[in-house]
């Protein structure tokens, strides 16, 4: 494998970005080694951008037939579709586990259990109401529907970029992605994300106070409660920083 990771490498590692973060088939051989896995991590918001696109497409289409917030209720059904409500997976758990766990053991192996309690069903059915009641006001809906996917998955490489890695490596689905994270990858995906964020901001010029907010913010109060109930972050963790950032975009917006 060459040094620097060439195009084909740089293909092969979106298409994996893609598969570890839905269920989108992907469209292109992977030479799969931990390496590129690593390299994934760069795409998640660059593949939070395709599924924005997907949403509003989906969106223009059912709006022919249905009511706006009839339409934006099945967006969300489809954006649960299309990831195997894989973040919302996390949030459920997270919550759970920091709700009713306590020591750092105890919130751990709760976080495991694929069964999901009072906290974790509580939480995900208010943030899905909320996400639907905040997109039903959202004054520019496609640019909601376009953006806060993309924003919102720049939050978890945040937290691997400056949180220790606390659960069994070898029972987690996030620790590939988690090990050996590149800092140079980090920065080109804050570039992508401001860039995409400022030729929006034309439409709305809040959606960057908003970005810088969402994933800010997230980042440090959640990062920081991480690492005081946990001492870092896992992959549910991250999967709860992805709904909390979304949300908090759509506040601004």
């Amino acid at each position: 494998m060459p040094t620097e990771p060439s195009f084909k490498h740089e293909w092969q590692a979106f298409w994996l970005a893609v598969g570890f973060l839905t269920r989108i088939p992907m469209l292109a051989r992977i030479d799969y080694s931990q390496r590129l896995m690593n390299q994934s991590s760069l795409y998640f918001p660059l593949v939070g951008l395709l599924l924005g696109v997907i949403y509003l497409c989906v969106y223009g289409l059912l709006s022919l037939a249905f009511s706006p917030l009839v339409s934006i209720i099945l967006v969300v059904i489809v954006h649960l579709f299309l990831t195997g409500a894989f973040h919302e997976d996390g949030l459920a758990d997270s919550v759970d586990a920091l709700g009713g766990g306590y020591t750092v053991e105890k919130r751990l192996a709760i976080m495991k259990d694929s069964r999901i309690g009072t906290y974790g069903t509580v939480t995900l059915v208010m943030a899905l109401l909320l996400k639907v009641a905040l997109l039903a006001e959202a004054d520019h809906l496609w640019l909601a529907l376009l953006a806060a996917p993309a924003v919102a998955r720049l939050t978890p490489l945040l937290l691997m970029a400056t949180l220790n890695y606390v659960t069994d490596p070898d029972k987690s689905k996030s620790k590939p992605v988690a090990d050996g994270f590149s800092t140079a990858r980090l920065l080109a995906a804050v570039g992508f994300v401001m860039v995409l964020t400022g030729t929006l901001s034309f439409w709305q010029p809040f959606l960057i106070t908003g970005t810088l907010a969402a994933v800010l913010l997230v980042a440090l109060f959640w990062g920081a409660y991480l690492k005081r109930q946990l001492g870092g972050y896992t992959g549910d963790a991250l999967g709860a920083s992805v709904v909390l950032s979304e949300l908090v975009l759509l506040l601004f917006l």
